[in-house]
């Protein structure tokens, strides 16, 4: 079976690939019958000379292989009829934005498998980049807390090497650190990297009910907590929620997120929100005298969501920008009595190699194995969404009015 490293065509440019060039050299030992063939790219983080003298053929025309991979999703007129495509599409949760994307390969019959589909038998993702999210947002709250302040000045993420330089200049910084109270959102990968970050700068943890205690007196440490769904939400009824009603029940529960805010400085989130689930805080909430937050990562990024300041997605050249309470309008991210707000949605980005070789060794593990085991674990049969007879799969006919509104056909 042939398969193909297809270069990124989105714009902004991304440099992650699926592979890095030894992994790819590890496919082909590994799989006799798979045979895996690089698409030029000026952009990807591993030149294509590398991927040559690890043994792999780099070639412009790849139409003889039998599935594309890629990060990003592939443009309508770069699709290949007929093939099978991984790449992060961007369409489970019906965006509009890309609509016609998934229009175009039901008309062009490609078999597609989302990167965010790739699932075990209880439903948990298998790959992705959440905890490079994880790690690169937690970073950039520091850096602007630095900035902020006028504390100390940390280097971008994306101007320095790999994860290890990240760490280097966090241990720089590790005794300048105030003392702030931090929330952190989430159990899941996103949240384990912003952890991870926590624990390198060695800020000691407490449990969401020390925490609480800490309104009580002068906190002289830098400390921080992590809340799952239940230490938020409340049911309306008065009730303790279960995490499944959390998860599957929003309908009856209620935010008790202010009860944090009014004892944290920073929040940095990693949780997964969901539809019709309560707002953590909303921009009433924030003009009280009883909001302490003064600085958020909004790894997550849900646009006018569940984080009200949250009001644009920000970028990786431009990270920062303030949210005035009082106005509910944008201001410049150090604006005294403003909140600054790090919301960058493609953190991942800002560490190419380091989050392409995570990613890879994911696929390696659990992806490429379906393929020469006839789909033992049913991995494949999970993450397709789409036929080569130019169907929605079963397990995605919910799309199916999302795909007949009206469209652009191709």
């Amino acid at each position: 079976m042939k398969f193909a490293l297809i270069r990124e065509r989105k714009n902004p440019p991304d440099r992650r690939v699926v592979l890095s060039p030894v992994q790819a050299a590890q496919l082909e030992h590994a799989f006799a019958k798979a045979e895996l063939l690089i698409e030029p790219s000026q952009v990807r983080i591993f030149p294509d000379s590398s991927y040559t003298q690890a043994g792999l053929q780099v070639a412009e025309d790849i139409t003889e292989a039998d599935v594309m991979i890629g990060v990003k999703e592939v443009p309508v007129d770069a699709l290949i009829p007929g093939k099978k495509y991984f790449f992060f599409s961007h369409t489970i949760k019906k965006q509009p934005y890309n609509r016609d994307l998934l229009c175009a390969i039901l008309d062009k019959k490609i078999e597609l498998y989302d990167h965010e589909t790739i699932v075990n038998e209880s439903n948990m993702r298998l790959i992705g980049f959440g905890r490079y999210a994880g790690l690169v947002g937690a970073y950039n709250a520091f850096r602007a807390l630095g900035l902020k302040d006028n504390l100390f000045k940390l280097p971008k993420v994306d101007d320095l090497a790999d994860f290890d330089a990240v760490k280097t200049q966090l241990e720089l910084i590790r005794t300048e650190l105030p003392p702030v109270n931090i929330v952190i959102t989430g159990s899941g990968k996103v949240s384990g990297g912003i952890k991870e970050i926590l624990e390198l700068l060695h800020i000691h943890e407490l449990t969401p009910k020390e925490f609480l205690q800490l309104g009580q007196f002068q906190n002289n440490q830098t400390v921080f907590t992590q809340l799952d769904v239940d230490d938020y939400y409340t049911r309306k009824d008065g009730l303790t929620p279960t995490k499944t009603e959390c998860y599957n029940n929003p309908e009856l529960l209620e935010s008790d997120f202010m009860k944090f805010a009014a004892v944290a400085d920073i929040l940095i989130t990693g949780h997964f929100y969901g539809d019709g689930a309560p707002y953590f805080f909303t921009r009433e909430d924030m003009k009280s005298e009883n909001f302490n937050i003064s600085l958020v990562a909004d790894v997550s990024c849900d646009i006018n969501g569940p984080i009200a300041c949250t009001l644009r997605a920000s970028t990786i050249a431009d990270p920062l920008y303030g949210y005035d309470p009082s106005s509910e309008k944008e201001v410049a991210f150090n604006t005294p009595g403003s909140i600054a707000v790090m919301a960058v949605d493609n953190l991942p980005c800002e560490l190419p190699k380091d989050a392409s070789e995570g990613f890879g060794e994911m696929f390696l593990e659990h992806v490429f194995p379906a393929f020469f085991n006839d789909d033992a674990d049913g991995i494949l049969e999970r993450a397709k969404m789409t036929t080569k007879d130019g169907t929605l799969t079963e397990r995605f006919s919910y799309l199916e009015d999302y795909v007949n509104e009206p469209k652009t056909r191709f």
